[in-house]
Parts: structure tokens; C-alpha cells; sequence
């Protein structure tokens, strides 16, 4: 045999070969090489670290959330202290500027020779380290912001689920309940559930943990459960209407398998970019909430803090000690940023339909 390429005849059809060159042995070898094996998650969180500004946002979050968690513990000041000096209430120490003493730790430091803590953000006008309650106010506000958007993705995905997969009179009933909730009017069911549970539970949350929220925070996460729950079930319930109706759905139904599993593995995943997006946005919605809440009196009780009191305190004061309008709002506007954009980065990262 020969290794000659057979010219190509005028009238052939034939593909003219002297147009292809043979495969070398390396290109022939980079055929055998196969590519790394992975995860649905793992290939996810590779995409998501090479996103700059969803890996910026994600430090933020993890510096401010170890900063409310950690520096409380060194910072010799609680939430509701009143600064004293020698056993006796300080009552200079209002209204300090940051990174300032008061008159009478001043004449304390120079009489003892002890370097006192500084007051970072200063103090309010009830003598009280203004760094220490914005750290407080922090925390309680992405407590509040998490546990309702964990609160909201449970009830949401699985109302949603149920009924964008079941169809019929079955979705039909399901919707018209979310309509009816949608409906009602949020800001009044806290307040009606407020003055309900103030009645009712006033005494039985004595020292407890519910103590120190209050009533109103209590009524803020009911109607969390109640109402906030309904847009990201009509996302789901849209999302599967569509999905169900491809075929790898249809060939899961025709060997049987169970309506829970198909959920699970082929239609929830597709839903994935969806509820993490939401999931991510109602963080931040939920601080909102809680933060003009607060600012209208209706937050956490006193003296625990939150951003939103915190900036309804500083506000009769604006002009004359305006950092303590400033620090809170920078707090706030640090983490809702910051939860936006790692919002973003999570769904490009784990959409199935922008995976390449």
C-alpha cells in the first residue's frame, strides 16, 4: 500500500483530501486528555472567585460580620453602658466627637497615669461609646436581615414549587391566596401584631432572649413568615412552569421516578439563579425594613440598637454632631452593596443556563 493521497476526479463527489493535513502526535494525544472532574458547586464557586466584585463584596462581608462578632469582646463598653469614671456616671461624655476623651477621663488619665479605651465613633447624648452600639445595631440588623430571608426561601421555594409543578386548580387556588396576601398591607400588620403581642406576650418573654428584641421585632418576623414570602414563591412557580415541560422532565416521569426527586434533581437546579438572586436581594430588603421600622419607633425595644434607631436618634442632631447620622448609613449602605453585588456574582456563577 501506499501512503499517496488519490487526486480527486473532476466530476467526483468525493472530499478532495489534499485539502486535510494528517493529525500530529501531540494533537493526536490532546484527544486522550480529559477534563478534570467536578461538582455542580465546586464548578460554581471556581466562577464565582474569579468575579473581582462578588470576591471584593464577600470580604466586606466577612470583615464586618468578624468585626461585630470579635471587637465587641475587647471593646470595654456594652451596648447600654453609661461611661463612668471613678464608680460615678461621666456626665461630660456626651455627644463626644470620635477619638476623643472627656473632660473627666482626661483629669483621670493625668491623675492615674492609665491610658483609658478611646471612644472611636464617640459618644450620644446619653454618655454612651457610640462605636460599641453601631457594632451592636450591625449585628442585630443582618440577624434580622438573614433569618428572614432564610424564613422567606423556605416557605417561598416550597409554596412555589408545589404549586408551579402540580398545575390546574391545584396552582390556580395556590395563586389566588398569594394574590389575596399580596394585598395586605405590611406596615399595618406590624403595627396591629405589635400592640396584639405587647397584650398578650408582654409578660410571658421576660427574660428571655425575646426580652431584648421586644414585641415588635417578634411581630416584624411573623409577618416576615405571613406576607414577604409571596414574590419569591411566584419567581419559583414561574420558573418550573416552564422547566417542567422539557423533555429530560418528561423522561424522568416516563421510568417513573417520584415528583419529590424530580423537584429535587432536575428542576430545582434550573430554578437555582432565581432563588439565589432573591435570596440575596431580600437580605438587604429585610435590613431596609427593619431599619425604617426602627426609625419610625416600631424596631427593636430600647435600649438594644439597630441602624435604623440609631439614625432616627442622630437625626434632631444633624447639624451639630453629624457623624452619628454618618457612621450608621455607612454601615447600612456598606452591606446592602455589598450583599448586591455578591448577589449578582452567586448567579452568574451557578446559573445553569450561563454555565460554559
Amino acid at each position: 500500500m501506499t501512503n499517496e493521497i488519490p487526486k480527486k476526479h473532476l466530476l467526483s463527489s468525493q472530499i478532495d483530501l489534499s485539502k486535510f493535513t494528517p493529525a500530529s502526535e501531540d494533537e493526536k494525544r490532546q484527544q486522550d486528555v480529559m477534563s478534570e472532574s467536578t461538582t455542580f458547586f465546586r464548578d460554581g464557586m471556581r466562577k464565582l472567585l474569579h468575579n473581582p466584585l462578588a470576591v471584593g463584596s464577600l470580604i466586606v462581608l466577612v470583615l464586618l460580620i468578624l468585626a461585630i462578632i470579635i471587637l465587641p469582646m475587647f471593646i470595654p463598653y456594652g451596648y447600654e453602658e453609661i461611661i463612668r469614671v471613678d464608680g460615678r456616671r461621666d456626665k461630660t461624655a456626651a455627644n463626644l466627637a470620635p477619638m476623643t476623651y472627656s473632660t473627666a477621663e482626661m483629669e483621670y488619665m493625668e491623675r492615674t497615669g492609665e491610658q483609658l479605651f478611646p471612644h472611636i465613633f464617640g459618644t450620644d447624648k446619653l454618655c454612651r461609646d457610640y462605636f460599641v452600639r453601631v457594632l451592636y445595631g450591625a449585628r442585630v440588623s443582618l440577624s434580622v436581615g438573614f433569618f428572614a430571608s432564610i424564613l422567606v426561601m423556605i416557605i417561598g421555594v416550597l409554596y412555589g414549587s408545589i404549586s408551579g409543578y402540580a398545575g390546574g386548580k391545584v396552582d390556580m387556588i395556590m395563586m389566588r391566596i398569594v394574590d389575596i396576601i399580596y394585598s395586605l398591607p405590611d406596615l399595618l400588620m406590624i403595627i396591629l401584631l405589635s400592640v396584639v403581642l405587647q397584650e398578650t406576650l408582654g409578660s410571658a418573654i421576660e427574660g428571655t432572649i425575646f426580652a431584648s428584641l421586644g414585641s415588635n421585632m417578634l411581630s416584624l418576623f411573623i409577618v416576615f413568615a405571613l406576607l414577604y414570602w409571596v414574590s419569591m414563591a411566584r419567581l419559583v412557580r414561574g420558573q418550573i412552569l416552564t422547566i417542567k415541560e422539557n423533555e429530560y422532565v418528561l423522561a424522568a416521569r416516563t421510568i417513573g421516578t417520584k415528583s419529590s426527586r424530580i423537584l429535587r434533581k432536575h428542576i430545582l437546579p434550573n430554578c437555582l439563579s432565581v432563588i439565589i438572586i432573591s435570596v440575596a436581594l431580600q437580605v438587604p430588603s429585610a435590613i431596609f425594613t427593619e431599619s425604617y421600622l426602627s426609625f419610625l419607633g416600631l424596631g427593636v425595644a430600647q435600649p438594644m440598637p439597630s441602624l435604623g434607631s440609631l439614625a432616627n436618634e442622630a437625626r434632631g442632631a444633624l447639624t451639630a454632631y453629624p457623624w452619628q447620622l454618618v457612621f450608621p448609613a455607612v454601615v447600612i449602605c456598606l452591606i446592602v452593596l455589598s450583599l448586591n453585588l455578591l448577589g449578582d456574582g452567586l448567579r452568574d456563577a451557578f446559573d445553569p443556563k450561563l454555565r460554559r
